[in-house]
């Protein structure tokens, strides 16, 4: 036995009752035509109208996708399109019926503007029937639902409380509050809008989560609204997604990110078009980013190079749909013959040098290979890109090379010493400097999220602790912006906004987590680690065009000197000691606390 789908049931379904709707609406046309009685000569006109204006009805109703549409996804738009459909069926029958106009005389020609106007109701009010009903009856989904608050009467608002109705959100909504006077008392669907004080009574009668809905909030205000909504009770704090359509919990990024308002993304485009790159690190937090942003603004090829074996599959993997514009290569960027093989392989024009040991405690512990990796490796990598005719050299640095009091920072200022007192007029070299990057492998949050997973207490090594944050999809576009503005010898520096206290990071995770209970305990400085880390931008820095990016000083350094020093340090028991003489800002908290 045939079975119908679904769609073709539908289909079969809004074509009867439009062929019923289409009869009906001609015959009541010509009824209030002729005052309710029709003349019996009129008779053989209308029909012959009556199939005429059946197919071309049809056919254009069809046409605009109108038999495609579910009841639950009629909108305005759609009656938009039923009028237009309509109004060109009708349009089409009257210039037929003045060409054949001996064929369906006699015929009344007011006929065909009550009928498109009988037509347009009927076959709307068939399809926003049962979206009123919807609207208007008690929800089978409100008694299984988790009861919510939505914050912000927006357009927003509205999408979800047509979710909630038909049951896609799996949250019933009990009102709508916000915070801008001239709306609260104001009708949003059927909610009284209230002031956000009310989510204080919400709360005491049982509604414990929240969706924001408003369109765009600064990370600032969103922070502000998330401790407001916390303070009155409400332990489930959601964000409504237009793009993913649900409401989604709140999450750490969220109140952290820090949102620049100069990215520019047309520049960019233009910096890399036609560009061979070599991203090194390829498969790290920074240097994967960097890949999936090379390829999005149009790079013309892209070597990713990396000695993590899986991380450089994971990258390649991802960039797929690019196959014919990428080479991973597996190598450490310490390989200088093999590297020398690449770089004159590929006749690279610019160079995204990411690959470093960044992780701090290890790179205490590991002192030798962290000198090694990061400024030997920095070292072959700038050498042999200046020797192969490479355009331009970016190596991405950190604040941990500001006044540095580890093993790791160090070796990064070492990096950007080097690297920029490499430049010359054919070699343009810059280093970008910025904090900590949201959610990257060994950072704090990451760590939090484990330990509440497990229901673990947080480790916060000291109370007074800060850092800044930036998302990296952010921070890798404005390290890309400043790669574009530079001239060669600029060591660039990303404004991070405001500092974090790790302490109320821990706090804000553990209410996102709806874990209050979990401890949080301080375990003291670990070696290397600083309590603050210093403010990246200070009154000697040269502004850009970037509101977000500054050029800080960089002094000249003998080249010649440097080379041997480092020579000295790769064979040197005491890195720490060799390090201070290249770098006498540099304070080595050895111990931790």
């Amino acid at each position: 036995m045939l079975r119908l789908s679904f769609k073709s049931k539908r289909f079969i379904f809004f074509l009867f009752f439009d062929i019923c709707l289409i009869a009906f609406s001609l015959l009541l046309s010509f009824y209030l035509r002729f005052d309710l009685s029709i003349p019996p000569y009129f008779h053989s006109g209308m029909i012959k109208s009556f199939f005429i204006l059946l197919l071309l009805k049809i056919s254009f109703l069809y046409m605009f996708g109108i038999y495609r549409v579910a009841w639950r996804f009629f909108s305005l738009n759609e009656a938009r399109k039923i009028f237009i459909a309509l109004f060109l069926s009708s349009l089409a029958f009257t210039v037929i019926f003045y060409i054949f106009s001996d064929f369906f005389n006699p015929f009344p020609r007011s006929v065909i503007g009550i009928d498109f106007v009988l037509s347009c109701l009927f076959i709307g009010s068939l399809r926003i029937s049962k979206r009123m009903f919807m609207d208007f009856r008690k929800s089978k989904f409100e008694s299984e639902a988790l009861p919510c608050v939505i914050v912000g009467a927006t357009s927003k608002a509205l999408h979800l409380l047509k979710g909630a109705k038909e049951g896609s959100l799996e949250l019933f909504p009990v009102g709508v509050v916000d915070m801008r006077k001239e709306l609260i008392g104001s009708q949003c669907d059927k909610f009284l809008v209230r002031d956000l004080k009310a989510l204080k009574e919400y709360s005491q009668n049982g509604t414990k989560t929240a969706i924001i809905a408003f369109k765009k909030l600064s990370q600032k205000r969103l922070k502000e609204l998330f401790d407001e909504l916390v303070s009155y009770g409400m332990s489930d704090i959601k964000i409504f997604s237009f793009t993913q359509n649900e409401a989604r919990d709140i999450s750490i990024e969220d109140l952290l990110a820090r949102k620049p308002k100069d990215l520019d993304s047309e520049a960019v485009a233009k910096f890399l078009q036609g560009k061979t790159v070599l991203v090194s690190g390829a498969g790290g937090t920074i240097g994967s980013e960097l890949c999936k942003q090379c390829m999005k603004f149009g790079a013309k090829y892209l070597i990713m190079l990396d000695h993590s074996e899986y991380n450089l599959y994971k990258i390649n993997d991802d960039l797929s749909e690019y196959k014919d514009k990428i080479e991973p290569v597996l190598m450490s960027i310490l390989d200088e013959k093999d590297l020398d093989e690449v770089l004159k392989k590929y006749n690279i024009d610019l160079i995204l040098h990411a690959a470093a040991y960044k992780h701090v405690p290890l790179c205490e512990q590991n002192p030798h290979s962290a000198v090694a990796n990061n400024i030997l490796g920095t070292k072959i990598l700038c050498d042999l890109a200046k020797k192969n005719g490479v355009k331009k050299f970016v190596m991405i640095s950190t604040d941990k090379a500001v006044r540095p009091t580890n093993i790791m920072g160090c070796s990064k200022r070492v990096c950007e010493i080097y690297t920029l007192n490499s430049s010359d007029e054919n070699f343009e070299v810059a280093s970008v400097r910025f904090g900590n990057v949201l959610g990257s492998s060994g950072s704090v949050i990451p760590k939090f999220k484990a330990q509440i997973e497990a229901n673990e207490a947080l480790t916060v090594t000291h109370p007074d602790i800060v850092r800044y944050f930036m998302l990296v999809d952010e921070a890798v576009q404005l390290v890309l912006q400043a790669a574009a503005i530079a001239k060669g010898g600029e060591l660039f520096v990303l404004d991070m906004g405001e500092p974090v206290k790790i302490m109320d990071l821990a706090k804000k995770m553990l209410t996102l987590s709806n874990k209050p209970e979990l401890e949080i305990k301080i375990s003291g400085l670990r070696r290397g680690e600083k309590l603050y880390e210093e403010l990246l931008i200070n009154e000697d820095d040269l502004k850009t065009q970037y509101e977000s990016i500054f050029i800080s000083k960089n002094d000249s350094y003998d080249l010649k000197l440097l080379n041997e020093q480092i020579q000295k340090l790769l064979n040197s028991d005491d890195v720490a000691s060799i390090l201070k003489e290249i770098v006498p800002e540099f304070n080595h908290n050895k111990n931790g606390v």
